[in-house]
């Protein structure tokens, strides 16, 4: 006669969504910087997307060193609201490149 035994879910749900804990600190702490430059990137392609018609007055303005100083201050901008906490897209993208290392380990 076979028997049926019964599991308790809680413990067991848990265990099978966490991922083993074999990445190295030293790779989780290059995730963690990999993902906030990732999301410092993004904001200041949308800094420079967002300020791109705005036009320069008077007579110091415009020209090519207005656009090169307009795009540097963009991504100064960007590396403060990331390092600031951003918009939560490091935190999307750190916990993706944990799951690509965990499951390249496999």
């Amino acid at each position: 006669m076979m028997t049926i035994s019964t599991l308790d879910i809680s413990t067991t749900t848990n265990s099978v969504y966490q991922a083993p804990n074999t990445t190295s600190n030293a790779a989780r702490e290059r995730a963690k910087e990999t993902a906030k430059d990732f999301e410092a990137f993004f904001i200041g392609q949308f800094i420079e997307t967002l300020t791109a018609g705005i036009r320069s007055d008077g007579a110091f303005g415009g020209g090519h060193g207005e656009k090169v100083f307009r795009s540097m201050l963009s991504q100064e901008y960007a590396k403060s609201i990331s390092q600031i906490g951003g918009l939560g897209i490091a935190d999307s993208v750190y916990q993706e490149i944990i799951k690509i290392q965990e499951g390249a380990k496999k």
